[in-house]
């Protein structure tokens, strides 16, 4: 009952620095500094970050296309849509393929970033899938629409140092994680070509001055940071066999770095609610004809490969410079875990796999040489609206960005790294919510904004404590969770 003792007196500290927490809330340790914008461009609206309804959280994390329609909508009236030149490459339902372009002449920077997404890993989910609408599978739909365009061009207008690149959205038609190579056909009812559409996408942009280029950066959040560990590699390789000499490859992955916790029950996987994520990806592997890299495929037995979707264990295995993006409480392993903050009540169980999804999260990060990890609940960061916002230590997302690609930069030009410029940022806290520059958790049936303190008001904590690991409250946490109001 110790931690029940530990909570309470939380609770009643609440009171007594509420009025720092709003004071540290308008005026950040570090101001935000945004980069030029072309003109009439605004300010995008806020995105409510909610989580999914209780009866449909798991088919939510699978099938979810997008956690921020406000974002998407914001397209920038110069994307231009472009169908791939090879029209045996296509999405699910065998339509055409394609992205949105934005050039800018003369720009020697490429930003190509990869929509997230959910997956299906046999024919009765992907038909379910396809039924019920939850993702997008037909270019016909995005093509109208021109969803995700916004996401693109927001993160590189208000990024100085991408403002004026050119601007590539790939949306997610594909369903494996952008893996896929298996084609449409009369024996096949979907095709699954995320890994093809990305380099025919390479390909079709050799005549309008990729090869020329001096930076290309590959994004994607949630299943497009995914694919940003499977695939960068794989652009380089492609730009290096087109001839563009010099070009450097970069990655940023935002929400694609999922820990495989739960334990995995073959027997049982037979639709979304029996079967675990892993068991899900092993099953989708095997349809998708999904394509891993060799180096980190080689490094584990037949029927393991699927460790390759781990970015933990993906990442030694990559040459390309990757800056990882990760919540360390993220909201969508949290509902793998069967935990959904903003709709039940927690057990003293459950809080107990929150923090040590934290410490796991936090130990899989450190040897990672470039990543921003606030302690926060949520998914996916650059997305956001107010992405500028987020903290770690002082120093935003962007600023940590820049700092990345400056030492990028450095190094290459065999200089001594840059001093009080840093990009690797884990938060120390132990607790979720404890950065002050957290998002607000919600609660799913009032839409109303709700802190961590009343979520432990409505904890559900064991009455005989079990033996077991003593859960002590972060002192650190507490100034921090107490004045963000959280």
């Amino acid at each position: 009952m110790r931690l029940l003792w530990s909570l309470v007196f939380v609770l009643s500290l609440k009171g007594a620095v509420s009025q720092t927490g709003r004071n540290l809330k308008s005026n950040p340790k570090t101001p935000i500094k945004k980069g030029p914008q072309p003109a009439g461009d605004t300010e995008p609206a806020s995105v409510d970050l909610a989580l999914p309804p209780l009866d449909n959280a798991v088919a939510f994390h699978f099938f979810n296309s997008s956690l921020h329609s406000d974002a998407q909508q914001r397209c920038s009236e110069d994307m231009k849509l472009y169908y791939l030149k090879n029209p045996l490459v296509t999405c699910n339902d065998g339509t055409a393929a394609g992205y949105y372009l934005r050039e800018a002449k003369g720009s020697k920077r490429w930003l190509i970033f990869l929509q997230g997404g959910g997956f299906c890993f046999s024919k009765e989910t992907c038909d379910w899938r396809n039924k019920t609408k939850h993702h997008l599978m037909s270019s016909s739909e995005w093509g109208q629409t021109r969803k995700g365009t916004g996401i693109a061009s927001t993160l590189a207008e208000e990024n100085p140092h991408w403002w004026n690149a050119n601007i590539v959205f790939v949306p997610y038609c594909s369903s494996d994680f952008w893996s896929g190579t298996l084609s449409k056909s009369r024996q096949e009812d979907y095709a699954f070509m995320g890994s093809r559409i990305i380099m025919e996408v390479i390909k079709d942009l050799a005549p309008k001055g990729i090869k020329q280029s001096k930076v290309v950066m590959l994004a994607g959040t949630s299943a497009g940071g995914i694919g940003v560990l499977l695939n960068v590699d794989r652009v380089a390789k492609a730009l290096e066999h087109m001839d563009a000499d010099g070009v450097q490859v970069r990655g940023v992955v935002d929400s694609g770095w999922f820990l495989d916790l739960k334990p995995q029950n073959p027997s049982a996987c037979v639709d979304f609610l029996s079967c675990s994520p892993i068991d899900a990806i092993k099953k989708g592997q095997r349809l998708w004809h999904g394509l891993l890299p060799d180096k980190c495929r080689l490094q584990f037995k037949k029927n393991e490969e699927w460790q390759c979707f781990m970015g933990y264990k993906l990442h030694s295995s990559l040459k390309a410079p990757i800056f990882v993006v990760q919540w360390l409480f993220d909201q969508e392993q949290l509902t793998l875990e069967n935990i959904r903050l903003a709709v039940n009540s927690v057990t003293e169980k459950q809080w107990s796999d929150i923090l040590n999804l934290g410490r796991e999260t936090k130990n899989s990060l450190h040897d990672i040489s470039a990543v921003f990890a606030p302690a926060c609940i949520s998914h996916i960061l650059i997305e956001n609206s107010n992405w500028l916002e987020f903290q770690v230590k002082g120093v935003s997302v962007a600023r940590a960005l820049q700092c990345w690609e400056k030492s990028l930069q450095e190094n290459k030009a065999g200089k001594a790294p840059i001093r009080g410029c840093p990009f690797h940022l884990i938060d120390s806290y132990q607790w979720p919510q404890c950065n002050p520059t957290c998002p607000a958790l919600h609660d799913i049936t009032t839409g109303q904004e709700m802190s961590l303190m009343q979520m432990f008001q409505r904890t559900e904590l064991d009455n005989e404590r079990k033996p077991g690991p003593e859960l002590k409250v972060d002192a650190g946490c507490l100034t921090g969770m107490l004045t963000s109001g959280g």
